[in-house]
């Protein structure tokens, strides 16, 4: 240390104001006991030396804080550090000793903030500098005491935050500055006072009037947590004050009705309604009334959108998705919604984004907040480029309890909200029975999303005052907990009281005006309670639905699609492609020459040129989609010098509508969803999700079971959602085989969705240009399709150009060269997707003394709807059939074979056989020995090909 002692007031320029005086204790440590500070410390103080004197230290922090003038010597050194430690741990802890339980005061933690516990007393405080503890401080406070005492009343009151996770200084200090200056907190008139109350009394009354007039009917009382709706209703003006077009909501069951009711503006008549099964005939004209399907769903269940204006400002959309009883997995549908209406898709190009025009809002279970897997998955969605949406708010409507289940086993976090700390959201925690206090939080949440466009958390905290539903009895589980909610105040009463202390209201205006808005409900019930139904429900498609697809055009003009080839295949000349890459794709030009085909992924991005230049706009996305899993696609080109991006379909001159494509996060759960969501919300664009592999659509079941197939029929929610899965065994094992086709089959019913499995890129090309003719008429569905691995670039899977100016989606493809001499066909194959090329091979290889006469094969292209009119005309045509067998790859218990049977056998004239040729039955959809794979595969091969003697 000698060699830095002849200037250590130097050495320590990098230390200002209590950042000089922490460090200077720890060296003093540090002196007495090498080893009571870390290895990183000590190689710190050997290199910086003695610290300064007196006099330098009294330099350093008037430096930083000028109103310092005195020498500062060890004694108000000791008192500057444990002030600065005391502040910096209010900022950072004191929300363990603030008051935001309602029911659970012993949760406090008021020690944690003891003057004694950092050896000072309030005179040490107070000749501290205002500036060095909370230079953010209102006028008011005048020294060192103050300030502290101003931090607490910030930090641990009704109101407590956590920001130290966020890493960004420029958003800590402004979240700082906000709180710790009260300019978070608005400013309510009187009769903003009173209209608050006025709301958590309709709030209050519709739920204790279901409560007594429909007993036991579970509805998923918000009562607990009643100020959230109050909480919506400004987010939702602030939103649309600033411009925004469209607010989305995404929430649970709990508080539901009231949230329908309240903030989406569902009259009052039309939920008693759905209590009394009343018709709803005279009641279509109502706003906000949610649109059913056929089948329906319960009411806690629906959705609905409501119109607003608030004076000088743009008309706005509130929208309140639909959500079955999953819980998390509507967030990521919502920021789809979002995103979509935030994007301008009329111009080629990426589609230009304006985070203004929507607002997300997305509402959390204290329990599912950290138990759900998909909520992490759509908290990582929030700063990626095909995703982010300029900051959702989420809002944690937490009861401290999970059905019957305590806090202690359903988390490992001290709160529920911990999980958004590893994305640097913002963290705020309010108790639910201060309902001005929830406004400053939604004001403080809306200005840091305006500001940096970022997602913000409010922690909601409250209680459930009834049981999970309404016939639940929580004093079986929690008898000690619900002994006080049922003596604690509801939040209407204790903000009346608080406003009658205010002189803000006369004693008894709030009795008043709990009694006229229950006089008032009653007067709504009544509108419906003579029209109850006891008819039988009739539950029937609608036509559009019950008709399948219109007839639509898909083939393109020869010239104009070898024209866009052409110009998908320019690039700046000062764009460097990968050598090898460019040579590949040059050789596309050969496609429309004499003799050339057109591969799987060639005819794909036809399609997608062809489809933007007829303008409708296209976005894919997934994992690796950019480049495609198996290197086929190329969709975005990289310069090997500089790494620069060039994506062709961006520039194609013909283009009248955007394009864009997006390598997604290592997520199927929530890229499904907000894929899902972006094409519901935009209905004229071709939304397709690809799967790395098929089977990794697993990850996604939730959302194929709960909206993308049943949505049409629960709710009446349209998609035109393409979902592309890699399907065929090559012998890579169990998990990259199966796109688990029959899991879309047995959920496949009024036409809820095509799937498809084709063999040839002209097939491929036409599929996807009729989805994206009929996006915008009634009969859209989702578009299911088991793509190739190894016939990607299979010529018996490539096409020749004519069949895409000339052609159309044949749901059966009749194989070329069998099936000519009819009277001698007695075996008809049946087989879809990969296992057709397999046998077109074989038949191709066969020997001069084979005769196939006897045999004609059929690809089923479309599964579903299953074409029996193609089939059945298929069979007839052949008048000595003997058998028809099933052929596939799959195990017989798994594939399109369970589906298909008691179709085909419907169909097949008497006399002829049904069989199945393929996997036996097995638990795993592949072998995961090649050897073993490529033994069953040439048998399946060779039996469907071997003549019964």
């Amino acid at each position: 240390m000698s060699s830095k002692e002849n200037k250590p007031s130097e050495s320590w320029k990098g230390f200002h104001g209590p950042n000089l005086g922490v460090a200077i204790e720890l060296y003093e440590e540090y002196t007495k006991d090498p080893d009571a500070v870390d290895e990183e410390l000590r190689a710190l103080f050997d290199t910086l030396g003695p610290p300064p004197s007196s006099n330098d230290e009294e330099r350093f922090i008037a430096a930083e804080v000028p109103a310092v003038k005195q020498t500062v010597g060890t004694d108000m050194m000791r008192k500057i550090v444990g002030a600065v430690k005391l502040a910096d741990t209010i900022r950072m802890k004191g929300h363990l000793a603030s008051d935001i339980h309602p029911i659970q005061k012993e949760f406090k933690n008021e020690e944690l903030l003891q003057l004694s516990r950092y050896d000072l007393t309030e005179a040490d405080l107070r000749q501290v500098p205002v500036d060095m503890l909370c230079p953010n401080a209102p006028s008011y406070v005048k020294d060192g005491f103050e300030a502290i005492e101003h931090l607490k009343k910030v930090y641990t009151q009704t109101v407590a935050f956590e920001f130290g996770h966020v890493q960004d200084e420029e958003e800590r200090n402004w979240l700082y500055k906000m709180v710790e200056s009260d300019l978070y907190l608005p400013n309510l008139s009187t009769q903003q006072r009173i209209n608050l109350l006025k709301r958590l009394t309709q709030v209050e009354g519709f739920e204790k009037f279901i409560h007594r007039t429909f007993v036991g009917q579970k509805r998923f009382s918000i009562e607990g947590l009643d100020v959230l709706v109050p909480m919506l209703d400004e987010a939702v003006r602030e939103s649309v004050h600033e411009g925004t077009e469209n607010i989305m909501i995404g929430m649970a069951h709990r508080g539901r009705l009231n949230v329908l009711t309240h903030t989406l503006g569902k009259p009052y008549h039309m939920i008693f309604s759905e209590f009394l099964h009343a018709p709803k005939e005279d009641l279509s004209s109502e706003s906000a009334t949610g649109i059913n399907g056929w089948t329906g769903d319960v009411k806690y269940h629906l959705g609905a959108d409501r119109q607003i204006k608030e004076e000088n400002t743009v008309e706005a959309t509130v929208t309140l998705a639909n959500n079955p009883s999953h819980l998390e997995f509507v967030s990521p549908i919502v920021e789809g919604y979002a995103r979509a209406a935030q994007e301008d898709r009329s111009n080629k190009g990426e589609p230009v984004q304006d985070t203004l025009k929507a607002y997300s809002i997305l509402i959390h279970g204290d329990a599912a907040f950290p138990g759900q897997g998909i909520v992490t998955e759509t908290l990582n969605l929030s700063r990626l480029t095909g995703y982010q949406v300029g900051g959702s708010l989420h809002i944690i409507a937490n009861n401290n309890i999970g059905f019957t289940t305590e806090t202690y086993d359903s988390r490992s976090t001290t709160y529920s909200s911990d999980p958004a700390k590893g994305f640097e959201i913002p963290i705020l925690h309010v108790n639910a029975d201060d309902p001005e206090a929830c406004m400053a939080a939604i004001h403080l949440a809306f200005q840091y999303r305006k500001r940096f466009k970022k997602d913000f958390l409010i922690d909601l905290v409250g209680y459930r005052r009834l049981g999970h539903n309404e016939t639940d009895d929580p004093f079986v589980t929690q008898p000690e907990t619900y002994s006080r909610i049922k003596k604690h105040p509801t939040v209407r009463a204790i903000y009346a009281d608080y406003l009658t202390e205010q002189k803000v209201i006369e004693k008894g205006y709030g009795s008043d005006l709990d009694k006229e808005t229950l006089e008032y409900l009653r007067t709504e019930y009544d509108k419906v309670a003579s029209k109850k139904s006891e008819h039988d429900v009739k539950i029937s498609q609608p036509d559009f639905i019950v008709n399948g697809l219109p007839k639509v055009k898909t083939a393109v003009d020869f010239d104009t699609l070898k024209q866009i080839n052409e110009d998908l295949l320019k690039w700046p000349n000062e764009f460097k492609v990968n050598d090898k890459l460019g040579k590949i794709l040059k050789r596309r030009l050969d496609g429309f020459e004499e003799g050339g085909k057109i591969d799987w992924a060639h005819g794909e991005v036809l399609a997608f040129a062809s489809i933007i230049s007829d303008g409708t706009p296209v976005r894919l996305s997934g994992q690796d989609s950019e480049r495609g899993t198996f290197v086929q696609r190329h969709l975005v080109l990289h310069d090997k010098d500089s790494n620069e991006l060039y994506t062709p379909l961006k520039e194609l001159e013909s283009a009248k509508a955007s394009f864009a494509v997006y390598n997604s996060p290592l997520s199927e759960a929530a890229v499904v969803g907000f894929e899902y969501g972006y094409n519901v919300q935009s209905p004229e664009t071709l939304v397709l999700w690809e799967a790395q592999f098929g089977d990794f659509a697993n990850g996604a079941q939730v959302m194929f079971d709960q909206w993308i197939a049943a949505g049409r029929a629960k709710w009446g929610q349209k998609s035109g959602l393409v979902v592309l899965l890699p399907h065929g065994y090559e012998g890579q094992g169990p998990e990259h085989s199966s796109g688990r086709v029959e899991r879309f089959l047995v959920s496949a019913a009024e036409n809820n969705w095509t799937i498809a499995n084709c063999s040839s890129a002209a097939q491929y090309f036409h599929l996807l240009r009729r989805q994206a003719a009929i996006l915008k008429k009634d009969s859209v569905r989702p578009l299911i399709i088991m793509t190739p691995k190894s016939l990607l670039r299979n010529s018996y899977a490539s096409s020749d150009a004519k069949v895409f100016s000339e052609g159309e989606f044949l749901p059966v493809l009749e194989q070329p060269g069998l099936g000519e001499k009819a009277d001698k066909v007695e075996r008809i194959l049946l087989c879809s997707g990969k296992v057709s090329i397999d046998l077109a091979e074989r038949i191709d290889k066969k020997s001069d003394d084979e005769n196939w006469d006897w045999l004609h094969i059929a690809r089923v292209e479309e599964l579903y709807p299953f074409p029996k009119r193609l089939i059945r005309e298929l069979f007839a045509n052949y008048k000595n059939l003997k058998e028809v067998i099933w052929v596939q790859e799959e195990p017989k218990n798994m594939g399109a074979w369970p589906f298909m049977e008691s179709r085909i056998r419907d169909i097949t004239p008497e006399n002829v056989n049904v069989s199945y040729i393929g996997r036996t039955f097995r638990s795993s959809p592949a072998e995961g020995n090649p050897i073993a794979h490529k033994t069953e595969q040439e048998r399946i091969i060779t039996e469907s090909l071997t003549r019964k003697k």
